[in-house]
């Protein structure tokens, strides 16, 4: 397999709440792009598994196994195997936030699991709550630009009752430089959250890729010192906003019993 590199986006975060009150906003924000299968051989300026500035943690994922027990990937492989998908052998990229200064806060990280030829095979969707609680969303046989749907069953906010369906797309351009000019590669993950009544949430992270340097982490420290702190911190001001807008508030119900909600 050839080794891949590490790579961060710079990008934005956005959401859209449709009903019964709208509610907008956008973040600018920064964001890691691991291939996990290459990362051991990938001589990166990144902080894996030690302290940093920025850094990434294994633990920090699935079953928080430490990496001398096989760390995220033996995780991510065994939760694939027991779901019957042995064939997403190739390379799998792993777009998460980092820790900062030690603290990480993860809402979702997007596991990209490829065959050997480099098609996408599965994503693996692992959401996190404010409660502690972790559940995974896994897509079977996903395509590129394709939208796909997952029933919704695990609490993430209480102004969104565990109802209807999340739609997924997920879309990635390559680097090009046709016009003479450079282009740097571009991914972004769009999520809609639909109920009886129809949409209710349009969400998505986006950003341009670029490998993982030292000039490329100062840019993300000097641009976004607290960005993990503000993350939480942000979650709790939109609440407040759509609490004083009067939206309902649903209670947290009991975490689902499966770990893993595989669609379709």
């Amino acid at each position: 397999m050839t080794t891949q590199v590490a790579q961060i986006g710079f990008g934005q975060v956005r959401h859209i709440r449709l009903r019964p009150q709208r509610h907008a906003f956008a973040y600018p924000t920064f964001f890691l792009m691991l291939p996990m299968r290459s990362l051991s051989q990938d001589n990166t300026p990144l902080a894996v598994n030690r302290r940093g500035i920025i850094s990434f943690h294994d633990s920090d994922h699935g079953d928080g196994r430490s990496p001398a027990q096989g760390g995220a990937l033996a995780w991510l492989d065994e939760l694939l195997a027991t779901e019957g998908i042995t064939d997403a052998t190739g390379e799998v990229w792993l777009h998460c936030y980092p820790r900062m200064w030690g603290y990480a806060f993860k809402p979702v990280s997007f596991w990209y699991c490829h065959r050997t030829d480099g098609s996408l095979r599965a994503v693996v969707v692992e959401v996190n709550n404010t409660f502690g609680e972790r559940h995974c969303y896994l897509l079977d046989a996903p395509c590129y630009g394709v939208e796909v749907q997952a029933q919704k069953v695990f609490h993430v906010s209480p102004f969104c009752s565990v109802t209807g369906d999340y739609r997924f797309r997920f879309m990635r351009t390559e680097a090009h430089n046709d016009s003479g000019v450079g282009e740097l590669p571009r991914t972004v993950v769009r999520i809609e959250h639909h109920n009886e009544q129809g949409p209710l949430l349009h969400t998505s992270v986006s950003g341009k890729l670029e490998p993982i340097t030292p000039r490329s982490l100062r840019r993300a420290v000097w641009g976004y010192p607290a960005m993990t702190l503000m993350v939480v911190a942000r979650i709790h001001l939109q609440a407040l906003k759509l609490w004083l807008k009067r939206v309902q508030f649903h209670r947290k119900p009991e975490a689902p019993d499966a770990f893993v909600t595989r669609a379709p």
